[in-house]
């Protein structure tokens, strides 16, 4: 799971909106603690509370004193909100412009998008072993 060179706390703070957004982390309800995030992915408490904190900084999480982390009311359409911006900048934006360099209209786009997602997906590499 770790492993894809971001910097570990990143991809833990990913992990727990990915929890979010799939609803396995339910709005109010607690997260896995620094320390059990740590023994978990076996990395230092210090780089899992980073990851925490990322998010308590960008109002996915907040801090109940004494008690833990919780999921901020809000926070899945939130996180969706972003991801879905995100989505637009790095693959709708380049998309479009690749498409006017040759010449494609909003209709052969649709039509080829249509087409792909109608498809099977393809193999994973592990299945093809």
């Amino acid at each position: 799971m770790i492993d894809d060179g971001r910097p570990i706390f990143l991809q833990i703070a990913e992990m727990i909106e990915n929890s979010i957004i799939d609803g396995s982390l339910a709005e109010e309800a607690q997260v896995p603690s620094t320390n059990e995030l740590a023994a978990f992915h076996r990395i230092n408490p210090a780089t899992a509370g980073k990851g925490l904190g990322h998010l308590v900084a960008d109002g996915i999480l907040y801090k109940k004193r004494g008690i833990g982390m919780f999921v901020t009311t809000g926070a899945r359409d939130a996180l969706r909100f972003r991801r879905r911006e995100r989505f637009a900048e790095q693959y709708v934006t380049p998309l479009v412009a690749e498409a006017r360099k040759l010449g494609l209209g909003p209709d052969e786009i649709m039509g080829m998008i249509s087409d792909r997602a109608a498809a099977p997906a393809p193999a994973s590499r592990e299945g093809a072993r």
